[in-house]
């Protein structure tokens, strides 16, 4: 780390007396007090480039932030080059096996690095969590090392006895030897059986299917009982031998891999190649028994895998050196002993190289304790890399957990690697240390911080590591590791944290969910300041899923208490500002109420300090919600309601229905009331809030329905009295609009045979199965017997058919089945069932509720009689058209089908047709109808021509209109914003010729209705710019003025006050002259005559006042100054008013300080002198006070004095004194330290600079 030093006081006093002993080479006298360099006096800060070096790594941690709580194992592992599937090094780390591993990477989650050993071997580490690893290295050897494969010749006929019953015996043969077996089938002449799998694998393999065809050979099979020790003498090195008797003999010898435990030797072929083969075996059997002996030698059990080699070549190697066989222990046999067979002389070369290849790789454990593993392994595995790029033959593994650290490769290498990890374990030992803490599991999510913060900012401030454990493991332990110093400083850190964390409180607020968004703020705004009120305190919220009122506070007690104390006050304001009430407006009326760019509602909302929410465009509801305090909600309203009723014929009555029946009338949730205003057209009824006592309900809607409504709220609240009663019956909702009945015929008939009162649930209600049933006893027992006698039947569900034609079908079927869910709506729910088109049946099924079914049956025929009866007529529109009679999204189409019950089907686009259109555009006309021009209109025959007029109605027709061209500017606007609004107003497209044309021609394209509007706003726009451009001309006369130049700023005024008040009163623009002007007298004024001859005798009137007056200077003492003009002027502008006159004071740097000039008229400015001079004297005496004061307070001077000795007048010339500073150099000046600008000092004794108290002059 850098070093800075600080110079303090006491070390410029030591520089200065020479009070260090400092040895002072060159020509310093050693009697004078040492200089300093300028680089000891004033140390440079680090240099910016180290400092970014040593800070990088830090802020490269929060880029990558290490998951915390991961438990992460590193393995390496090599893979020979005999063994590697990809063996082209000219793109390694490129290559396939980079892709691979790339592959892996993303499968797994581990990280996978490569490295290429002096073998040419592949070295592979692999880092991640210990199943990642696994699946990792599980993907790697299957991927990256070879996978040998071979064929066997296995004749044709024998296949289905290899394959076994059910393929039992060729699983149960792939199960024991490992291998994946593919047999040819039995279509194909090949007869070549393939073996994919490990070599020992594939050998079994190859034998037991040998085995099975030799069995089922009708050739000459023998099988010779030979000792399983003397095969591979029989084989030979490499099965050279054996190949060889099958080539010269024509049999087929099989020898029994050695790891199938078999003596018997199976030769078949040909009877005479059989024997021949026969009496070649046995002989070299017989020999090898004769001549050959064996020795036994116990070599460790972990050293025999390098005496077999990969895929036993060394036994094979050993064989072909030697001749002597070597016969290895079954590897899951705990035997030591090999043996070695073969001829005396040739046991000791043989037992040698056993030795050697047994001794040439060793494995060796290294103990390090297991938290310091990842640092062995460093950033990225570096460290481990650093070794096995050195010692590409070292194999090195990590086991998490364990205090050690397994070698394997060949002696050399491995002991190098030993002494290189234990050099790097001894150098982590003394410079890294841990500690582990035992801390409540509960606090250790605020120990890590949101997002890790707390805990990463511990690991970078103290450059260590901390390990907080999973949640699952529930466990408190706490371990840091790093550097000593570090870790006890961390540890600390964390301790306080969580003694701090123990005395915190938690404390739970009750706020309603509709309030969190509110108190929280516009991206978190305010909820932002309530933090920074009360840093220490954690505010927490629930999540907007949780549907939970608990707001959680946690910190300090006091600071808690005080928190809750403010968010409860903040929550009482904000319960008070959202009272609601709800305002029926008609729904024509809305755009009104908003206004021309919503001026309206924003003026409303801004006077009234509430929020206003309308519905939207496209939905049924006329209710308009205001929010806010109740006093300014209500004036809201009152508001909207006068603007609703200055647009409307609207009446409005009251009626007094006594406050006690009030509940019953409104019903349950308001289900009476709805109702009785559904029936009544809409209109809306008012009571009074609960609790107010108050009689009246306001009516309010159209003259005839609001009387309909008086007379049955009063004819409710007559039965209310007389016979309040009422019973609720239970149906499901999908029977109500059967009920109901269309247009409400049902229900209507039902109320006027009994005289009760039947409100049905609305969507909104949560309980939709209660039918509710008022009025006297005696009419409600009725209406309730005939409803229950309703839903009876309609809970009698039968399942009926009928004959529908085919060609029907499609009608009731097609968009997504729209005709079968209205019928489902409308008729109970009754489910309607067509047969599959692929069936051709003519009949469907009806299921559900008798009557509904019949009522269903009967609507079906009706729809069936409307199809029937429809017809089909064309209408020709050219084809260019079509798109604009299709309307944005069809929407216009969709209307058509909508309103005239028709269906609508356009041609196919023809290009060609296109390409004609232009010609037609310019003039020329076609009457020959073409196909693609032809629209089909389906339906009823009146409603189909209906819509046909709607469709010729949509065909675009062009107009033009002269417009002079003089006005073509205006009218398109700034931008094309005139013409771009008119387009959008009229909707139509209006074009204007170019300006080189100069044509007078506006050409306007769109259907009849919007042209000729648009066609009549046109001619209105040009009238209003003809109006313009005649007021104008009038307002351009302008008259001249000659006024004298020094009278001019008195005309402007103030802040230019007096010449903008004359500009608003006479309606004109006022021009002064520039100061490049010739003429500096002349003042022009532009607008009416009229105006302008009235302004001018206004600014003439205003210089004769002007010319009336007089200056007088007069003498103020320049101290008592900045008292008479007051702070920013407050006080001289007071005394102006009050005398009428102009005082200005001195600027800066005048020649004479205290002179100051009045100006007015001559009895003002007289009084205005004689009360300045009053004040000049009043302010003297205290001026002269405070000097006097000031004179004796003042410390004594530092100047030194006559009786200053010279050497402390040389000392304190001198001042303190640097050597080589940068001033020195050439070319650069030393600072005046005597100038206050360059060095500025604190107190009174700066003068300040002194300026106007009027600011800056302006003329």
């Amino acid at each position: 780390m850098s070093s800075v030093a600080v110079l303090t006081q006491e070390s410029f006093a030591e520089h200065r007396s020479g009070l260090k002993d400092i040895k002072i080479m060159g020509s310093v006298p050693e009697d004078e007090a040492y200089i300093p360099t300028y680089l000891e006096a004033f140390p440079p800060l680090p240099d910016k480039g180290a400092l970014g070096e040593k800070t990088g790594e830090a802020a490269g941690a929060w880029s990558k932030i290490r998951p915390i709580k991961a438990s992460v194992i590193t393995q390496v592992f090599h893979v020979p080059l005999e063994e590697r599937r990809y063996k082209d090094n000219s793109q390694f780390g490129e290559g396939e096996e980079a892709k691979v591993c790339l592959d892996i990477m993303q499968k797994t989650g581990a990280h996978i690095e490569l490295s290429l050993a002096k073998d040419q071997g592949l070295s592979i580490m692999v880092t991640g969590k210990l199943d990642s690893v696994m699946k990792a290295r599980k993907e790697i050897v299957a991927r990256l090392q070879t996978q040998a494969s071979a064929t066997v010749l296995i004749p044709k006929e024998h296949h289905r006895f290899v394959i076994g019953k059910n393929g039992e015996k060729l699983q149960d043969l792939e199960l024991k030897t490992a291998t994946k077996i593919a047999i040819p089938r039995s279509d194909d002449p090949n007869a070549n059986i393939c073996i994919t799998g490990t070599k020992e694998g594939i050998e079994k393999a190859r034998h037991e299917m040998q085995l099975i065809s030799a069995e089922q050979d009708k050739r000459a099979v023998e099988c010779l009982s030979l000792e399983k020790a003397f095969h591979p003498f029989i084989t030979g090195a490499y099965n050279r031998l054996v190949q060889e008797l099958s080539q010269e003999t024509g049999a087929r010898i099989s020898v029994p891999p050695p790891s199938l435990p078999k003596d018997e030797i199976v030769i078949t072929g040909e009877k005479e190649a059989v024997a021949i083969a026969i009496a070649r075996v046995r002989a070299i059997y017989e020999e090898k028994k004769q001549k050959t002996t064996t020795i036994s030698v116990e070599v460790k059990k972990s050293q025999h895998k390098y005496i077999v080699g990969p895929k036993g070549n060394t036994l094979q190697e050993i064989l072909e050196n030697t001749g002597v066989s070597v016969e290895m222990p079954p590897l899951e046999s705990a035997s030591e002993t090999i043996i070695l067979r073969g001829e005396p002389e040739k046991l000791g070369p043989a037992l040698t190289q056993v030795y050697a290849k047994a001794k040439s790789v060793i494995e060796l454990k290294v103990i390090a304790p297991a938290w310091l593993h990842r640092f062995i392994i460093g950033k990225k595995g570096q460290n481990i890399s650093r070794i096995t790029q050195q010692l590409p033959k070292v194999h090195i593994e990590f086991t998490d957990g364990e205090e050690r650290i397994n070698l394997e490769g060949p002696t050399e290498e491995v002991e190098q690697a030993q002494a290189q990890l234990q050099e790097i374990i001894k150098d982590l030992m003394a410079r890294m240390d841990y500690a582990e803490i035992n801390i409540d599991q509960r606090f250790h999510r605020h120990l890590i911080g949101k997002n890790g913060a707390n805990i990463n900012r511990i690991k970078e401030q103290y450059k260590v590591s901390v390990r907080i454990p999973q949640d699952s493991e529930h466990c408190g332990l706490v371990r840091i590791e790093g550097d000593p110093q570090g870790v006890q400083l961390a540890r600390k850190e964390l301790m306080d944290m969580a003694q701090r964390m123990e005395n915190e409180r938690m404390k739970d607020l009750i706020i309603e969910q509709k309030f969190h968004r509110t108190i929280i703020g516009q991206k978190g705004e305010r909820i932002k300041e309530v933090r920074d009120k009360f840093p220490e305190v954690i505010i927490i919220f629930p999540d907007q899923q949780q549907k939970s009122d608990i707001v959680q506070l946690r910190g300090p007690k006091n600071e808690v208490e005080k928190c809750a104390k403010f968010l409860q006050k903040l929550i009482a304001e904000l319960v008070e500002s959202s009272f609601s009430i709800s305002v029926p407006i008609l729904k024509q009326f809305h755009k009104n109420i908003i206004g021309k760019g919503g001026a309206n509602i924003k003026r409303i909302r801004e006077e009234t300090s509430t929020k206003i929410d309308l519905p939207t465009e496209n939905s049924n509801s006329e209710i308009i919600v205001i929010t806010g305090k109740k006093s300014n909600c209500d004036a809201a309203r009152d508001r909207i309601l006068a603007i609703q009723k200055e647009l409307a014929n609207l009446k409005e009555a009251e009626v007094s229905i006594p406050a006690k029946l009030h509940n019953s009338l409104i019903g349950s949730k308001g289900s009476l009331v709805r109702s009785v205003m559904e029936e009544c057209g809409g209109v809306h009824i008012h009571f009074p809030s609960e609790g107010s006592g108050l009689d009246k309900v306001t009516i309010r809607g159209p003259a005839e329905e609001v009387e309909r409504a008086r007379k049955q709220l009063l004819q409710l609240a007559e039965e209310k009295q007389v016979n309040n009663f009422s019973v609720e019956l239970q149906a499901k909702p999908e029977y109500h609009k059967f009920l109901i009945g269309r247009g409400g015929a049902n229900i209507r008939r039902v109320r006027d045979r009994t005289g009760a009162r039947i409100i049905f649930p609305s969507t909104d209600e949560t309980e939709q199965k209660h039918i509710t049933i008022m009025g006297k006893e005696e009419a409600v027992r009725l209406a309730q017997k005939e409803l229950e006698t309703l839903i009876k039947n309609l809970d009698d569900v039968i399942e009926d058919s009928m004959v529908v034609d085919p060609r029907h079908h499609r009608h009731f079927v097609c968009r997504r089945g729209q005709v079968l869910r209205d019928l489902a709506e409308d008729y109970g729910g009754v489910a309607v069932s067509f047969p599959r088109t692929s069936t051709q049946s003519d009949r469907i099924t009806l299921k559900g509720p008798r009557e509904c079914v019949d009522a269903a049956k009967y609507r079906i025929q009706e729809i069936i009689r409307e199809l029937e009866s429809q017809v089909s007529v064309e209408v020709a529109i050219p084809q260019r058209y079509h798109r604009g009679v299709m309307g944005p999204k069809g929407c216009r189409i969709q209307q058509i089908t909508w309103e005239h019950e028709v269906q609508i089907k356009f041609p196919d686009r023809d290009e060609s047709a296109a390409q004609e259109s232009a010609s037609q555009e310019n003039g020329e006309t076609d009457n020959i109808l073409r196909k693609c021009d032809i629209i089909t209109v389906t339906g009823q025959a009146e409603k189909c021509e209906l819509a046909r007029a709607t469709l010729l109605a949509l065909v675009p027709v062009t107009i033009d209109v002269e417009v002079s061209y003089d006005l073509h500017r205006y009218i398109i606007g700034q931008k094309g914003s005139g013409i771009r609004k008119m387009m959008e107003d009229y909707e139509v497209n209006v074009w204007v010729p170019q300006p080189e044309q100069q044509s007078n021609i506006i050409k306007i394209t769109g259907q009849v209705s919007s042209v000729e509007r648009a066609r009549q706003g046109l001619l209105e726009r040009v009238k209003e710019l003809q109006a313009e451009l005649e007021d104008r001309a009038l307002r351009s006369f302008k008259v001249t003025l000659s006024v004298d130049s020094k009278y001019h700023p008195k005309i402007i005024g103030r802040k230019g006050a007096v010449i903008s008040q004359i500009r608003k009163d006479f309606d004109v623009s006022v021009q002064f002259p520039d100061k490049s002007d010739e003429q500096q007298d002349v003042i022009t004024i532009g607008g009416y005559e009229k105006n302008a001859n009235e302004a001018r005798a206004a600014i003439e009137q205003l210089v004769a006042v002007l010319q009336e007056m007089v200056s007088e200077d007069i003498r103020l003492d320049r101290r008592v100054h900045a008292r008479i003009i007051g702070a920013r002027g407050k006080t001289i502008r007071k005394l102006m008013d009050e005398f009428n006159v102009d005082i200005q004071f001195p600027q800066p740097g005048s020649e004479d300080p205290n002179k100051v000039t009045i100006t007015g008229l001559p009895e003002n400015v007289d009084n205005a002198i004689d009360h300045l001079l009053n004040l000049e004297e009043e302010y003297m005496l205290t001026v002269t006070e405070t000097a006097t004061m000031a004179a004796y307070m003042k410390p004594p001077s530092k100047a030194v004095g006559a009786g200053g000795n010279y050497e402390d007048r040389k000392a304190l010339a001198k001042g303190f004194v640097v050597r080589n500073a940068p001033w020195n150099a050439q070319g650069n000046k030393a600072p005046d330290v005597i100038s206050s600008e360059e060095f500025p000092t604190f107190g009174y004794g700066i003068t300040p600079k002194q300026t106007s108290a009027w600011g800056p002059k302006k003329w």
